[in-house]
């Protein structure tokens, strides 16, 4: 009877628990993305004061999704939620091109946190890529230097950025299904040592 029992497990698969970070500087739509991905819909949102947690469940995986707010006078805090985190997502605003190497700093400083180190996947939301004007994935990355050789925190995590627009949802699944798979591997990989 076990053995039917673990059989079925492993054909139909269990729901695996993720804790992702959601990170950005203010505005660049954090929120917006948590809440279309937990509710399925644009909602009208207000400059996250705090955090947000939701869980949301996709592609076989159930993931507590931190959001927390990404004013500058907030970003001191971020440090109290990197324990034990899975995935970082982080959101940077395309349409906001002055901001392009703040929007690094932040990520860099983050992923050289000793409380990050478990954290070896990181997706970046290239956000608000339907606004007129906004800067594509290239130069996005030319500009944080995330394929750089030197001080570059990216160089032994997996990561990928994705285009997207959090109001309509536009890339969103793209790269969460890029997500899911990346900590799939690593679990997978996890499993056989």
């Amino acid at each position: 009877m076990g053995h039917v029992v673990s059989r079925l497990v492993h054909i139909l698969g269990t729901l695996k628990e993720k804790r992702l970070l959601l990170l950005g500087l203010d505005n660049a739509g954090k929120t917006s993305l948590l809440y279309n991905l937990h509710l399925n819909e644009a909602v009208g949102t207000v400059p996250t004061v705090g955090f947000n947690m939701e869980q949301v469940e996709y592609n076989n995986m159930v993931m507590t999704i931190w959001d927390v707010g990404g004013q500058a006078k907030l970003r001191s805090l971020w440090r109290y939620y990197f324990v034990d985190t899975d995935a970082l997502i982080f959101m940077v605003d395309s349409s906001d091109e002055n901001r392009i190497e703040e929007a690094r700093d932040e990520m860099f400083h983050v992923l050289r946190d000793p409380n990050m180190d478990g954290c070896q996947t990181v997706l970046i939301m290239l956000n608000k890529q339907d606004v007129p004007g906004a800067v594509g994935p290239g130069i996005v990355i030319d500009r944080m230097g995330l394929n750089s050789a030197g001080d570059n925190p990216l160089r032994e995590r997996n990561w990928y950025m994705q285009s997207c627009c959090a109001l309509t949802g536009e890339g969103v699944f793209y790269g969460l299904d890029w997500l899911c798979e990346a900590l799939k591997k690593k679990n997978r990989r996890g499993a056989r040592r």
